[in-house]
């Protein structure tokens, strides 16, 4: 948008993080700049009603390109919580692997301008998103592929299905004839698909909760 963080900061490259201490320095001010609104962000409705609906025995897998961490704080399971392009409530050292917290790190940051290591091995931390240029992490998108080809439902809410691969996951179901549906505000790249069940145009945050109060008998 016009007022986009890249319309004033240039995104680092994650071979230029790993190899550049000043591309390190410009990566965690970024994310210092954002960090408050991410630790202090509370899930939607939608959110709430996915744990819900989760809890309940209802829901597989939650396959998630958002990086806010807001399925975790609505209390979606972790262990069938894929996201894709990595979460902001972890710090992941990208020597040794270990994730920690972030508060402190951007605490230490905000002090001393100086890019946190890692108090395991003295590697590089970042915030555990995926960055420009980094690969995503393959175990996640092939948990996330069985997911969707065991699916008894496929249901895509709040997506443009314009950024891959993640836009190509729902397909697997598609393709075993799996009913496919979409809850979107605005246009999205499947809306012409054949096999499409189900398109509703809306905000996710008011049509998905009567959903699931009404699947759940509970409406």
């Amino acid at each position: 948008g016009p007022d986009g963080v890249w319309k004033t900061r240039d995104p680092v490259m994650f071979r230029d993080f790993m190899e550049r201490r000043d591309a390190r320095v410009e990566y965690w001010d970024q994310k210092l700049e954002t960090w408050p609104m991410i630790r202090d962000a509370l899930p939607n409705q939608a959110h709430r009603a996915i744990a819900r609906w989760q809890e309940a025995g209802r829901v597989g897998a939650v396959i998630t390109q958002n990086i806010d961490g807001l399925h975790e704080k609505a209390g979606c399971d972790s262990d069938r919580l894929f996201e894709l392009h990595g979460t902001q409530l972890a710090v992941e050292c990208m020597d040794c692997h270990e994730r920690t917290e972030p508060g402190p790190h951007f605490e230490f940051f905000a002090a001393t301008r100086e890019p946190p290591e890692c108090e395991a091995c003295g590697g590089r931390l970042k915030p555990a998103t995926i960055s420009f240029g980094q690969r995503l992490r393959q175990r996640d998108l092939d948990r996330s592929a069985a997911a969707a080809r065991t699916a008894d439902l496929m249901l895509v809410l709040g997506s443009s299905l314009s950024v891959q691969p993640a836009a190509g996951i729902p397909l697997l179901a598609v393709e075993r004839g799996a009913p496919y549906v979409i809850i979107n505000r605005g246009a999205t790249e499947h809306d012409d698909l054949v096999g499409l069940t189900l398109r509703i145009d809306g905000d996710v945050a008011d049509v998905l909760p009567p959903a699931v109060d009404a699947a759940l008998g509970l409406a």
